[in-house]
């Protein structure tokens, strides 16, 4: 692959304001450089709906886009997706498309539906809700699962993980972090998915850049939010999950309903966006529900899907005519098209008078039917033949464009600087790097949760009225205080395996939706949690051991307290890690929190405590039971072999002698600990095999 050759910047462009809107105090090298793009080859210009016409109104060149990384495509693709069909398994069956012998338990989502995107170009779809935009382009994504008939290649290839990382995924829902800031999350994104040969200025400041280009300066400080935390609006969520998918610079970006929620003036600017993306050499292809006629005349092709079946693809202007062709013309002037195109996909036919409305609400299902099999037959004898032209002509004319050069010879020159490194390297970045960006990324995110008000609250109040409880007791009262060791390794092992339950099953969209991206390995975000969760985990329990522990009168050495201290700490570990894994396990929160009480109450009447002369057959629960090496060790740290205490009215006896603490079978003490290291690494590992195994990885 040639070089890109790198120009100084045009000083009207270095001093327009949205160029110098940063608030980056390093000056950065990239901002001193642009990216010149050749506009797209132009291809055999005729009448058909598939060939390129430069006099169509959505041909106009848009205006470039003013970030330098992303005015050219540095691995153009060209999507090509030939007779695609998809099928799932349904408890009952209907017929779809029209046809005769569908199986009574399958549907037809997708049925033979073809067209190319050729680097420049920027695709629609449109249809109905329910006709199959969503699983197309989820499809073309590569995330579709179950298998496709039909063929899809990226410029001549399959897809594969090189493919993967050039494509930009942006869904219908916007799957962010509520609590970190507009700013923040580019920047992050920016930290984990452009290449290491860029330095961390150059990052950000392609995240400021992004945000200048989206137009969200104003909110760059406010939290993204989400369903329960009030954050930025909605129009503003959705830009932000696309600057997210730009920041990479995709050579392919799929877009699922990019305008939806925001007004008709932002939605043409966001398109704009897309547009000038498109005209810098890369393949955009978007769903759109109901576009306005301005958005429209900025498509440049259109696949127009009903029940899953295509009735329309080809280039956006050549509709109208090809639909006249067939006897379906609007009954009125200046119509916009896509409404036209809608009301046929859901069987409506044209009317002559725009206050009729008896047509859409009284229409019978048979004449509905009747014209979308009469566009279904149509499309297959007229346009069908012309579209598979289309596929198989030129089909190695950007192949190299995604083989690329040798690892080893990928060179793009930035003022004698990397730009972007895309050799197909499996990783972007480090495992190092990614492993201290989500490790920063979560304890900025987890703050708020793990030292919110309520949490702190509730804490505080069970310290203060156990201390209150068992205020100065003394070990003529044993009794008591091995209760109150035994609610120290119950509390503390119930209440850190509650909320760890949540962990996954709550960031399990965010972990899809990142993993399918490539942003980073599993097991640098798995040990990048764990680290996060160290220090905002272990602070609670730390301030309530101090508060309990001088308030219930236990031995007043500080030997003894250090210790008490660690062996909670590190039955929170244990308890944290057995909620990890029965969160990632289950990946269901109703099932995971039923299950979790189940295994709690076993702990607890296995623990050592309730009941010492249990059943030999059922007697080896305790063994399994982390509460019972927990409490064992902070009996056997509490009181030494030759403790005694008063058993009577001037009788002393023995502590170890104690009726339940003899049952205990003290003086095993790194046995114990040995259990529960077993236990930590085993809970952890177990739960990072079920992420590796979920359907999520």
């Amino acid at each position: 692959m040639p070089l890109l050759e790198l120009e100084p910047r045009n000083p009207g462009v270095t001093n327009s304001p949205s160029a110098t809107r940063t608030h980056m105090n390093t000056k950065i090298i990239m901002d001193k450089s642009t990216v010149h793009a050749e506009p797209p080859e132009s291809t055999t210009k005729n009448m058909d709906p598939t060939s390129e016409s430069g006099s169509l109104p959505n041909q106009n060149q848009s205006t470039p886009s003013q970030l330098p990384f992303l005015r050219e495509s540095l691995r153009p693709i060209t999507l090509k997706f030939e007779d695609l069909a998809y099928t799932i398994n349904l408890q009952s069956g209907e017929e779809h498309c029209f046809t005769s012998s569908e199986s009574k338990r399958t549907r037809t989502l997708l049925n033979g539906v073809s067209g190319v995107v050729r680097p420049g170009e920027l695709l629609a779809m449109l249809g109905p809700s329910g006709s199959g935009k969503t699983t197309l382009l989820t499809a073309l994504g590569g995330r579709l699962p179950g298998k496709t008939s039909g063929n899809i290649t990226y410029s001549g290839q399959p897809f594969s993980s090189s493919v993967k990382r050039k494509i930009g995924f942006v869904t219908q829902d916007d799957v962010l972090y509520p609590h970190l800031t507009v700013i923040e999350t580019l920047t992050y994104a920016a930290l984990l998915r452009l290449p290491k040969n860029l330095s961390l200025e150059e990052k950000v400041e392609q995240a400021e850049l992004i945000i200048v280009e989206l137009g969200l300066s104003k909110c760059r400080n406010s939290i993204v939010g989400g369903p329960l935390i009030r954050g930025v609006s909605g129009g503003e969520r959705k830009r932000v999950s696309i600057g997210q998918e730009m920041l990479v610079n995709p050579s392919l970006l799929l877009l699922d309903e990019p305008t939806s929620g925001l007004d008709s003036t932002t939605a043409l600017r966001l398109m704009a966006t897309l547009k000038g993306l498109a005209r810098g050499g890369r393949s955009v292809v978007t769903t759109i529900h109901q576009p306005s006629s301005r958005l429209y005349w900025m498509f440049d092709k259109v696949v127009v899907l009903s029940d899953g079946c295509p009735i329309y693809s080809g280039q956006a202007g050549m509709v109208m005519d090809y639909l006249a062709s067939i006897g379906y013309v609007p009954g009125f002037s200046l119509m916009n098209p896509a409404d036209f195109l809608l009301d046929l996909a859901n069987g409506v036919p044209p009317s002559t008078n725009p206050d009729d409305h008896q047509q859409y609400n009284q229409g019978r299902p048979e004449d509905r039917n009747s014209v979308k099999q009469f566009l279904i037959s149509s499309y297959k004898k007229t346009l069908h033949p012309l579209i598979k032209d289309d596929i198989h002509r030129n089909i190695d004319d950007t192949t190299r464009a995604i083989r690329g050069p040798k690892s080893s010879r990928c060179k793009f020159k930035l003022n004698q600087h990397h730009l972007f490194h895309s050799c197909d390297n499996i990783w972007t970045t480090s495992w190092w790097t990614q492993f201290k960006v989500l490790f920063k990324r979560g304890l900025r995110e987890r703050r708020h949760e793990s030292y919110s008000g309520l949490r702190i609250f509730q804490v505080m109040s069970v310290s203060i009225l156990s201390g209150l409880l068992w205020w100065h007791s003394n070990t003529s009262h044993l009794q008591d205080q091995v209760g109150l060791l035994f609610f120290f390794s119950i509390f503390w092992g119930f209440y850190p395996l509650s909320n760890a339950i949540f962990t996954f099953p709550q960031e399990r969209p965010m972990l899809t939706r990142e993993r399918s991206s490539a942003m980073y390995r599993l097991s640098s975000y798995y040990f990048a949690r764990m680290a996060g969760d160290m220090p905002m985990e272990l602070v609670l329990p730390t301030v309530y051991i101090t508060i309990t522990y001088w308030m219930g009168g236990l031995k007043p050495s500080p030997v003894t307290f250090v210790l008490t201290v660690l062996i909670i700490l590190f039955n929170v570990l244990v308890s944290q890690g057995l909620g990890l894994a029965l969160g990632a396990i289950l990946m269901d929160l109703k099932q995971a929190t039923t299950l979790s009480s189940v295994i709690m109450l076993v702990f607890l009447l296995a623990g050592g405590y309730y009941i010492q002369q249990i059943p030999p057959f059922i007697s080896w629960l305790k063994y399994i039971s982390f509460s019972h090496y927990c409490f064992k060790l902070l009996v056997e740290v509490q009181y030494s072999e030759n403790e005694v205490y008063e058993c009577g009215i001037g009788v002393q006896c023995r502590v170890v002698d104690f009726p339940g603490i003899k049952y205990l079978g003290v003086g095993h003490v790194w046995w114990d600990v040995a259990a529960l290291g077993v236990m930590l690494v085993g809970y952890r590992l177990l739960a990072y095999v079920a992420l590796r195994m979920s359907k999520s990885h």
